[in-house]
């Protein structure tokens, strides 16, 4: 099987901020697969939070070529295990391995992914769309520039509350919350009891990471449903979640691929938690993986492409939050020119 990497400057149309940093060109990575004239396709982005380049992720994938020899008999679950072991420093680098190895394994079978999967996706979820930290006036014009029938709003300010209220006067929208580890106990207390009449549908991560206790006694206390993102990384991370987290956010590239997602997502589920995975600002490579999961969510997150100004691949397509599969088997992933 040939492994080829591809690197892309994926620039955004507006600058995406958050509570920890800013960015207006995302670099990615996308990872082709090729055997017997079959491509498969995966992708994950740079994180500085994470301490991930492009320059490791690649390094990482060629010490690991030597798994190429002999993948073609494997199936994505007994690829993975293998794969982890000699990626297991850098699961974003496996998170894109994984995924271009399960798109070509679906294809090989000349089946779409969830179809692989035996799901059905006649409830499947709708997709927020997110808006950035930004002045009140610029994240004003970017709601009202793109009508949507939920927003995630990025926050972690000292004025969360008066931009929550300003942009529930121009839309009756569902709005989501995402606070980025940036608030204290008392913080999100407070921001849930006034967050709710103006129709907050849940707050994710408003704490560090690690402040598990401080999680408890929100989980015990908010008036609203506490998603955990940043303190659900890996599939150890589901356990220590339940009794302090309503529900979890499982992010590809965080936990390694589609192959240990499923996993963490069937747990979260007999643990009667809530189920989602989000994405990072990404091209229609990785959304499109993502898209395959929806059968097994509750909500999900999946607008990076939308956030792009260019896209570098056709796949899924996303129409008011609703999502349209390719035809193709797979992930139904193809790169532009």
């Amino acid at each position: 099987m040939e492994l080829i990497l591809r690197t892309y400057p994926l620039k955004l149309k507006h600058t995406f901020t958050i509570s920890r940093e800013s960015h207006d060109i995302q670099p990615s990575l996308v990872v082709e697969l090729k055997h017997e004239g079959i491509s498969g396709f995966g992708e994950a982005t740079t994180n500085p939070y994470y301490g991930i380049t492009l320059e490791n992720m690649q390094t990482a994938l060629q010490n690991a070529s030597v798994l190429m020899e002999t993948a073609v008999l494997y199936t994505p679950e007994d690829f993975w295990v293998k794969a982890e072991k000699l990626l297991h420093n850098n699961y974003f680098a496996l998170c894109a391995l994984d995924m271009a190895f399960n798109d070509w394994y679906a294809r090989r079978h000349g089946k779409k992914l969830y179809e692989l999967w035996d799901l059905q996706t006649h409830y499947n979820p709708l997709t927020n769309y997110t808006i950035g930290i930004d002045t009140l006036d610029k994240m004003t014009e970017k709601l009202l520039e793109k009508p949507w029938p939920i927003y995630k709003i990025k926050l972690g300010t000292k004025n969360d509350l008066d931009i929550l209220r300003e942009l529930r006067k121009h839309t009756s929208s569902i709005f989501r919350v995402d606070a980025n580890c940036g608030w204290t106990v008392e913080e999100t207390l407070q921001n849930a009891r006034e967050m709710k009449p103006l129709g907050v549908e849940f707050i994710e991560q408003p704490l560090p990471a690690d402040d598990l206790k401080g999680a408890e006694v929100v989980f015990k206390k908010s008036e609203l449903p506490i998603i955990a993102d940043e303190s659900c990384i890996t599939e150890s991370d589901v356990a220590k979640c339940h009794n302090r987290f309503h529900g979890i956010n499982v992010k590809l590239t965080k936990c390694g691929g589609l192959t240990p997602a499923r996993r963490m997502l069937a747990e979260a589920r007999q643990l009667r938690m809530k189920t989602m995975v989000g994405c990072m600002t990404e091209s229609t490579v990785g959304i499109s993986a993502i898209a395959h999961l929806l059968p097994l969510l509750d909500y999900v997150d999946m607008d990076g492409a939308l956030l792009l100004e260019t896209d570098i691949a056709d796949g899924v397509n996303i129409r008011d939050g609703k999502v349209f599969y390719a035809n193709q088997p797979g992930t139904g992933v193809t790169l532009k020119e």
